[in-house]
């Protein structure tokens, strides 16, 4: 079956009831072991509510959300290929981009592995609410990208917010306020770290929706003409949070190690 062609909602998909308790058991297990990633997709599935599925039927019934089901384009191996973007300038999202996931050791791939961890893909639904959910996450590091939020603790945590911001998943921001406390605790610091997800929120909301772009197109732009037509603004408190957790002699290995996603 062609993309464009699958249904909204396959018959057996069943919007899953929102369950605090759930998600909080999931999140300690998240803090207990910081690089099980797994377990974020638990806490939004379990907190997951009716207002991102309505913006995920919006957009895949809108003439955008059609022209990009009609490309059909599956963007892990897309934004793997980097072959695909090597004639692209050097100020271009994608020469960032691919700079970024060499850096920090990343592929689009491994993203889609860990999600799978949490439902293999025989368990999944082929209808269009699935197509939009996976493209929130596989757009979660073209978001660090464009926004300029690190992979460290406070950078993960912050850009949950934007996400919120974006995409409407109460685990989103259960996570975003959560991972802040845990952040605080574990450092001392007196940077206003919770005003960093503030930040995040109120960047998020004034920016255009990310995961609604055509990322073959996006990633072709000069990152900073895009974040300009996409009126998106510069994190200028999680980078004050930074210096003041520096000046404090707080170190990324004195917080918890940044590992969630934005599905």
């Amino acid at each position: 079956m062609r993309l464009i062609d699958r249904p909204l909602q396959h018959p057996d998909r069943a919007m899953v009831r929102f369950q605090p308790l759930k998600a909080l058991g999931h999140f300690r297990k998240l803090v207990a072991d910081k690089e099980d990633t797994e377990q974020v997709f638990h806490i939004i599935e379990a907190t997951a509510g009716r207002k991102s599925a309505r913006q995920a039927a919006a957009f895949v019934k809108s003439p955008d959300g059609q022209r990009l089901l009609a490309k059909g384009n599956d963007l892990p191996p897309m934004l793997d290929d980097h072959d695909r973007w090597a004639d692209c300038a050097p100020n271009s999202v994608a020469a960032q981009y691919m700079a970024f996931m060499r850096r920090e050791g990343l592929t689009a791939a491994g993203l889609v592995a860990e999600s799978h961890k949490f439902k293999p893909l025989e368990e999944r639904h082929e209808d269009l609410y699935e197509w939009y959910f996976d493209r929130l996450r596989d757009t979660h590091d073209l978001f660090h990208v464009l926004t300029g939020y690190g992979r460290d603790a406070l950078g993960e945590t912050a850009l949950l917010g934007f996400s919120y911001s974006q995409n409407h998943n109460n685990g989103i921001l259960f996570i975003a306020y959560a991972g802040a406390r845990e952040i605080k605790n574990d450092s001392g610091s007196s940077a206003p770290i919770y005003g960093a997800i503030n930040e995040g929120r109120r960047l998020g909301r004034a920016c255009a929706k990310l995961a609604h772009q055509d990322v073959e197109a996006l990633m072709h732009e000069d990152i900073d003409e895009a974040r300009a037509r996409l009126n998106l603004g510069r994190p200028a408190l999680y980078f004050q949070c930074l210096e003041i957790m520096k000046s404090e002699g707080v170190g990324p290995e004195q917080v918890m190690t940044g590992n969630a996603t934005a599905a």
